[in-house]
């Protein structure tokens, strides 16, 4: 931002300067110009003054002198005819004397007894203005003068004039710059604290935050707006977290108290009442999961959310590796399929637990006799796909909800593992959509990112015995 608003400066400063210097040397130039023309002509017209006299008085010896001694002095030319055309003295010896000169259309006027003055092109290529005068006296015409001028000593006046308004604009623009500089630092400073503010707090912690003491008094006020709102906002995530964490940790210890009375009751009661024992006993089951679940959703949304590197196919290896067994006690297999994806962005932990609740819910719903599929596609995308019932579309669009559960599910789930990996995924930098699956089944998409692939690659990580499934949700 500062650049732009140093660029904008800079653009508004050029734009004053150009208004108000191009008009400037513009004029200058045409009124250098002018002065110059009338300066040869009142120049021409004495000279032709003097040469008529000496031609009156038949001093021709005088002519040559006075040309060449003003051609000296100025740089001119100059050229002096009779009332004939027939050249008396060239001060630069470049035409014979006695040359008749009457056929050019200057000379010509002036022994009509009528001044020219105009800018013509010479020999050279170069630009020259020639200005004739008549040598008379009232309407007696005794001969002509000419005066001719390189119009390099009126263009030379020029360019250093533009040159002296360009360094003078240089200067205004080198000192705007500054000035605006030193502005717009002081303008941004406090914009700069913002953004990196707001980028703490939503990584979840405010470490420093923005100087309500500086910059332009509407930042300022803005700053403490932030700091009140970020404050007020960390707060209430505190007790949020901090009730789903300790909400947690105190029903775990009387769901296990409920658990074991039940079971205690079982010797003591009616053989009639066992289903209805059972059927309770495997409620506090779900309702143990369901609180393991909110504890792991508070323990995730109080994590680290900054993304690394992490080897997509070792992870798949691991995870059907470790999930192979548990899925081949209900005749299901599991299948990892497609070509080599390396490494994805994922938060720490997370890819594992992606998979994990994946293949989890896809077991959950897998007749016997059908494959998992862990499919890789280009693009570090990742599908999951089961050969079960599937999900109606209305379903799929609600799946994601916390609590939720399909009214015709008949599984033990809590509707706490796909808001899970929903979280994961998005922490992640991803994106996960639910969707049929060819030949039936549902098809879980998941879309990470590709690592950088000048990152350090990440080793492959075998798998090992000690690994087990993660639990299930």
């Amino acid at each position: 931002m500062t650049r732009r608003l140093l660029l904008s400066y800079l653009a508004l400063t050029l734009l004053v300067l150009a208004v108000l210097e191009i008009p400037l040397g513009y004029f200058y130039a045409r009124g250098e110009e002018s002065r110059f023309s009338q300066a040869v002509e009142r120049d021409a017209s004495m000279l032709a003054e003097v040469a008529e006299e000496n031609i009156e008085k038949h001093n021709l010896e005088a002519l040559p002198e006075l040309a060449e001694e003003y051609a000296e002095d100025t740089g001119a030319r100059v050229v002096v005819v009779d009332r004939t055309g027939r050249l008396l003295t060239d001060s630069a010896n470049s035409t014979a004397t006695g040359t008749v000169l009457s056929e050019q259309a200057d000379i010509a006027a002036a022994l009509r007894n009528k001044a020219t003055s105009a800018t013509r092109t010479d020999a050279q290529g170069g630009d020259i203005l020639a200005v004739t005068m008549p040598g008379s006296s009232g309407t007696t015409v005794r001969g002509a003068l000419r005066v001719t001028y390189p119009m390099t000593m009126v263009t030379d006046r020029e360019h250093r004039i533009w040159l002296a308004l360009a360094l003078g604009g240089a200067g205004i623009l080198a000192a705007v710059a500054l000035v605006a500089f030193t502005l717009a630092r002081w303008i941004t400073r406090p914009l700069r604290t913002l953004e990196r503010a707001t980028t703490q707090l939503a990584d979840g912690h405010l470490a420093n935050p923005p100087d309500a003491a500086t910059g332009p008094p509407e930042l300022r006020r803005l700053a403490t707006s932030f700091n009140h709102t970020a404050t007020r906002l960390q707060h209430l995530l505190r007790a949020q977290h901090g009730f789903a964490s300790e909400a947690s940790h105190q029903l775990k210890t009387p769901l296990a108290s409920l658990r074991l009375r039940l079971e205690n009751f079982e010797p003591y009661l009616d053989p009639r009442a066992h289903a209805s024992l059972d059927e309770t006993i495997e409620e506090v089951e779900r309702l143990s999961r369901m609180v393991h679940g909110l504890l792991a959703l508070a323990r995730l949304e109080n994590a680290a959310t900054t993304p690394e590197p992490v080897d997509l196919d070792a992870v798949l290896a691991d995870r059907a590796a470790m999930w192979e067994s548990l899925a081949y006690e209900q005749h299901v297999a599991v299948a990892v399929t497609g070509p080599a994806t390396g490494r994805v962005w994922a938060i720490p932990g997370a890819l594992e637990q992606i998979v994990d609740n994946l293949i989890a819910n896809a077991l959950r719903v897998s007749p016997p006799g059908t494959t998992i599929t862990l499919a890789r596609a280009p693009g570090a995308e990742l599908h999951v796909i089961d050969q079960g019932p599937g999900m109606p579309p209305a379903d799929r669009d609600r799946a994601f909800d916390r609590f939720w559960r399909a009214s015709d599910a008949h599984h033990d789930g809590t509707g706490l593992g796909l808001p899970i990996v929903r979280h994961l995924v998005h922490a992640s930098g991803g994106r996960i959509t639910l969707a049929a699956a060819p030949g039936g089944g549902l098809d879980a998409h998941v879309r990470l990112r590709p690592a950088n692939q000048d990152a350090r690659p990440f080793g492959r990580r075998a798998p090992t015995p000690g690994n087990r499934p993660r639990t299930r949700l």
